[in-house]
């Protein structure tokens, strides 16, 4: 289904029951399915809510929009949309950041907060030639598997994960590629997510490329003191993907802890 929020059509999936609702943000290159392993474990228990963020999946593709802020409101207005009372965040890479600053406004409903490999709050600032790498990652099916094996995952991936994440990172609107590594990513939230008072967790794989935990405890955890580090041994920056079932147990014990609360 497709919710207008802040001037945008954005793909919602939805699955599972339960008052408490796990709301799902993607990863840069990602889309609503980066979830759905995580999710069928967890639908069970809690109504799963995953979106595609503008310019991803089968959201729509203005020609801006893409700071974080953009992103934030366009899940602002989906949960709005929803009619969530209840709910978790859960929000990996890309989506981390955007959760981090959604949060940090400490909306009605927000229950606790789920950080999986994300983005730091302060700047992420990359040399000339690796934003042009980046920038160029998921240009071609032969830059995005090359990404793959060489930075987004440290366990294979199956053939269908594979080709979901190749298909998803193609599909990306040319504007939405361009926005993070070039605006997005080096943004600086930090003095926001001092605010963050939600019960909050961070799933961090040990042999994370792209935000490794070394980066997470010195640019994330300061800044959300109350935060706990969970750290996965042998995963990479697909977290969701590479280790779903260990990813959606720690997400479930946490979701359950708030809900016996």
């Amino acid at each position: 289904m497709k919710i207008e929020s802040n001037g945008t059509q954005i793909h919602v999936t939805q699955q599972g029951n339960g008052e408490l609702a796990l709301v799902f943000l993607h990863y840069y290159g990602g889309s609503s399915r980066t979830w759905d392993q995580v999710a069928s474990e967890l639908g069970d228990q809690y109504r799963i809510v995953a979106m595609d963020f503008r310019g991803w999946g089968a959201s729509d593709a203005p020609s801006d929009g893409y700071r974080i802020a953009d992103l934030a409101a366009d899940a602002e207005g989906v949960i709005h949309a929803l009619g969530l009372q209840r709910y978790v965040l859960v929000g990996h890479s890309m989506g981390g950041k955007v959760a981090q600053l959604i949060s940090s406004r400490r909306p009605s409903g927000l229950e606790g907060l789920v950080l999986v490999a994300p983005s730091p709050p302060s700047p992420t600032i990359l040399p000339g030639e690796q934003r042009a790498v980046l920038t160029g990652a998921y240009q071609s099916r032969e830059s995005v598997e090359f990404v793959i094996d060489h930075v987004l995952t440290a366990r294979t991936l199956d053939a269908a994960l594979r080709e979901q994440v190749i298909e998803d990172s193609l599909k990306g609107a040319p504007q939405a590629k361009a926005a993070w590594p070039n605006v997005t990513m080096r943004e600086d939230i930090t003095a926001r997510v001092t605010s963050i008072n939600a019960p909050t967790i961070v799933i961090s794989g040990a042999l994370d490329k792209v935000d490794p935990v070394a980066t997470l405890q010195t640019e994330l955890l300061p800044r959300i003191p109350h935060a706990t580090l969970h750290v996965l041994p042998g995963v990479g920056h697909l977290s969701p993907l590479e280790a779903p079932v260990e990813v959606a147990r720690i997400i479930g014990q946490f979701a359950n802890a708030i809900d016996v609360a």
